[in-house]
């Protein structure tokens, strides 16, 4: 854990530092939400505030830590730019919701709606800034070719479940086929009446750790040649993506994520064993 901490300060401190205010401010919107039990729009006013809080903090500590295994330092400002426009981003939400207003999709008042204008603006520099980190992984080859093969994979993907916002932007909404707003799951709030966009978004944004975390839960097997780990990462990566896919087509069908019918389970199944069969046949050829 040490490593890690230290590849990710040395990586950006910009990034690195606002990973931990975010963290900080998650206890405080946690303290929030037990003593202020107002709701907004059936939910819990702060919870917003605290998933965003929570996923910043996520996001920025990867991304330095990704800037970390770099040979020599780079990309400063394209950290500067995610760690400014995120910083834009969580003020206008906590600041929208210590009013007791929708700070997405909200149009009701014209501060109101140039607040989640800026929004917009910020979301734009957030994926164009990942993406300049992307490019930069792919010309680069990473010191192990598994984990190496995570990063790279792992930040397109989160770049195409970044991309699902601006869908919602596009609709003007998370929610497909219902109200925004409307029963949900515990904490994550995700419709259980209709489509939610926001699945798809979540899933795709956080492949930037789940991909490297499976190409580190390999090494530390030691069971896995570096052929071999990074076989399955890259499988692994095309099934993420195409789930990413999956669940963005199933919400703009208005169909909720408990509640898929034989078109979804029947994709879901190709997913699956498509994965299945690469990884079977990748094994064939390629000793483990």
């Amino acid at each position: 854990m040490t490593a890690v901490l230290s590849d990710a300060r040395r990586g950006h401190r910009g990034l690195y530092g606002f990973a931990i205010a975010m963290t900080a401010l998650t206890a405080v919107l946690l303290l929030a939400a037990v003593l202020d039990q107002r709701t907004l729009l059936g939910a819990p006013l702060w919870f917003k505030p605290l998933k965003f809080s929570i996923s910043l903090a996520a996001y920025s500590f990867t991304l330095a830590w990704m800037l970390g295994q770099l040979r020599e330092p780079a990309l400063r400002r394209a950290g500067w730019a995610i760690t400014t426009a995120g910083a834009i981003e969580i003020l206008i939400i906590v600041g929208q919701a210590a009013r007791g207003v929708r700070s997405h999709f909200n149009d009701d008042t014209l501060g109101d709606s140039l607040l989640f204008a800026l929004m917009g603006v910020t979301i734009v520099v957030l994926w164009l800034a990942t993406a300049a980190i992307a490019l930069r992984f792919l010309r680069e080859p990473g010191r192990d070719r598994a984990a190496g093969t995570a990063i790279r994979l792992g930040l397109v993907v989160g770049l195409l479940g970044m991309g699902v916002g601006f869908v919602m932007s596009a609709i003007g909404s998370h929610a497909v086929g219902v109200p925004d707003g409307g029963p949900g799951l515990l904490l994550v709030g995700w419709s259980t009446t209709g489509g939610d966009l926001r699945i798809g978004h979540f899933v795709g944004m956080h492949a930037l750790q789940a991909l490297p975390l499976l190409a580190a839960a390999l090494a530390a097997t030691g069971r896995y040649s570096e052929a071999a780990r990074t076989r399955i990462v890259t499988v692994a990566a095309v099934a993420y993506g195409a789930v990413v896919l999956l669940l963005t087509w199933q919400a703009l069908r208005g169909q909720p994520l408990l509640a898929p019918d034989a078109l979804t389970l029947g994709a879901l199944a190709v997913v699956v064993l498509g994965a299945a069969g690469a990884l079977v046949a990748g094994r064939a050829r390629v000793p483990a």
